[in-house]
């Protein structure tokens, strides 16, 4: 594969993109975000139910969320930080 490409070889790359960002829009960006937002509440769930006892919220018993543990730890932070963020009724409407 050459270092240096030429010009005409970048400019039909630019063009390729375009149409396929036009049709993966008009396709799949929908079901995709849609998809997207499942997958970000069912794991939020999933936070809840295993480590809902630092909140006062035991759901499943401390045993199985030990076995648990070490699959949820670099997750841990960013999930305290979305539990206890401030929320408003815009945040409601917006999904």
């Amino acid at each position: 594969m050459p270092l240096f490409r030429r010009k005409e070889e970048k400019e039909e790359k630019k063009g390729e993109g375009g149409l396929k960002g036009i049709l993966y829009g008009m396709a799949v960006h929908g079901s995709v975000t849609a998809f997207l937002r499942t997958r970000m509440y069912m794991e939020h769930l999933f936070m809840l139910m295993t480590l809902g006892d630092m909140l006062g919220f035991p759901i499943i018993p401390p045993y199985y969320s030990l076995k648990l543990l070490p699959y949820v730890v670099p997750n841990i932070k960013s999930w305290k930080m979305r539990m206890f963020r401030e929320r408003d009724f815009t945040d409601l409407i917006s999904g």
